[in-house]
């Protein structure tokens, strides 16, 4: 009933007003409201066509409806309404954007039911899925299902395989087997062959044929796109050859082609591990006064090799730089400062970081849970270490308030340090919340404790009388 009084239809209802009216609206429930009174409002025998319900089930994927998209096929073929193979590649694909493969595969073999024989098109659809989640075995499988009914290799498809053979060691022979002999299938490797197989070999470590492939890609006329170049930098940098990597850096400047983000980002990595981080921080400047704004990756390298280096105000600053970015620091990069500053005994300052990490809204998960425990124990124990009691104390309270775990050792250290101050009801609470907590105290923490204890001047006076009352009642019994 709801559908009379959406809209008004003319008299004469066509395909092509309803599409219009279809792409117009932006509520998706709307528009099935609108493409159901089209055919109720009136008897004068209109009909969708392979067009609008094309446009409707693409309407319906882009929101994530699959069910509604695919009761929409029963319907056309109830109706009896032309079905075509690119309405079935629109539900693969939108399967495949929300990583369900299996159902994209599902809807392909649901074609034999419309009486459609699929083509390259569907195939290489769901090879391209396939591969894109890491179902490598299933995605050659495919591939020869297809040989096998018939369907000839072209480039895409073979680039596609190409890419699936390089994601592990144990084929990336064959991916480079398949790249020789495409010219003899008659489909000869364009940029996107050279630089799938040029990533896949950098990332299995492989850089010396890796630029064997770039320089044959030079030699042939193609033009290595910036992420084929950010690949082969990468590769470089993790196999130490910064120089190579800076000298590929002025290589693409001098072709035209803009570094990007995960350019610099790759080459500040390699930098930093190779203990050279001032000359990534150059490279940071460089790269904002190309406004490249950068990203946490490139942040977190910064501030880990900083760190790693004892640079420890070049990494807050960094920091500080992150944030005036609007970007906001997880528990790992709060943990790199922290264990820095520990290692440089500032743990006054790594308290400071702690507190201002919760209350930056980054309490303990359950990812970040034994990193939390790590560095709360370490700084506390720190703390006990160069005698700062009271913070000692309050961050230990914020741990037991937090139910962050005490470490045996950080209850030892905390007693030893109140027994040491004489604060020894700080120490007996410590020391039964110890207990509590179902760490055993050991003989030389109770000895420390009695020691305290015997260290106080009444209790010391008191039991000294109480010595001397004995030896007393000893000498009137043997009188």
């Amino acid at each position: 009933m709801g559908s009379k009084t959406l809209f008004k239809w003319p008299k004469q209802i066509t395909n092509s007003l309803v599409e219009q009216l279809i792409k117009a609206e932006k509520d998706v429930h709307k528009a099935v409201l609108m493409f159901d009174s089209a055919t109720a409002e009136y008897g004068n025998g209109f009909r969708h066509d392979h067009k609008t319900f094309g446009l409707m089930i693409s309407r319906l994927i882009t929101v994530n409806q699959f069910r509604s998209a695919e009761g929409m096929l029963e319907r056309m073929k109830q109706e009896n309404c032309k079905v075509t193979e690119d309405i079935f590649v629109t539900i693969c694909r939108g399967y495949g954007r929300v990583h369900r493969p299996l159902d994209a595969i599902r809807v392909f073999h649901k074609m034999e039911d419309f009486q459609l024989r699929p083509t390259q098109k569907s195939y290489v659809t769901i090879l391209d899925i396939l591969v894109e989640e890491n179902h490598v075995k299933r995605a050659i499988s495919f591939y020869r299902g297809m040989r096998e009914m018939g369907i000839p290799p072209s480039v895409v498809s073979l680039n596609i395989l190409i890419k699936a053979l390089c994601k592990n060691n144990e084929t990336i022979d064959a991916a480079l087997q398949i790249f020789r002999e495409m010219p003899n299938r008659e489909c000869q490797p364009d940029s996107y062959t050279y630089g799938t197989l040029i990533n896949g070999l950098c990332r299995l470590g492989k850089i010396s044929q890796a630029k064997e492939i770039f320089r044959e890609m030079e030699q042939k006329g193609f033009s290595p796109s910036v992420v084929t170049y950010t690949s082969l930098i990468h590769g470089m940098c993790q196999s130490n050859n910064l120089d190579e990597a800076i000298s590929l850096l002025e290589e693409m400047k001098r072709n035209g082609i803009e570094p990007n983000v995960f350019t610099y980002s790759s080459l500040m990595d390699g930098l930093c591990k190779g203990g050279l981080s001032f000359q990534a921080m150059e490279l940071l400047e460089m790269m904002v006064r190309k406004h490249h704004l950068p990203n946490m990756v490139t942040y977190s390298t910064l501030i880990n090799g900083l760190c790693k280096e004892g640079k420890l105000s070049e990494a807050v600053e960094i920091l500080d730089r992150m944030r005036l970015q609007g970007l906001k620091p997880n528990a790992g990069l709060y943990g790199k400062i922290i264990s820095g500053l520990c290692a440089a005994c500032s743990y006054q300052e790594a308290a400071n970081f702690i507190d201002e990490m919760l209350l930056g809204g980054i309490p303990p998960n359950r990812v970040t849970w034994s990193l939390h425990v790590s560095m709360h124990n370490k700084v506390v124990r720190g703390l006990c270490n160069n005698i700062d009691s009271p913070r000692a104390f309050q961050l230990y309270l914020s741990m037991r308030t937090r139910g962050i775990s005490v470490e045996i050792g950080t209850f030892d250290c905390l007693v030893k340090c109140f027994c040491k101050r004489g604060d020894l009801h700080k120490a007996a609470r410590i020391l039964d919340e110890m207990v509590l907590d179902g760490c055993i105290p050991d003989e030389g923490l109770w000895n420390v404790v009695m020691g305290g204890l015997w260290d106080r001047k009444k209790v010391r006076e008191a039991t000294e009388l109480l010595l001397a009352e004995l030896k007393q009642k000893i000498v009137e019994s043997e009188s």
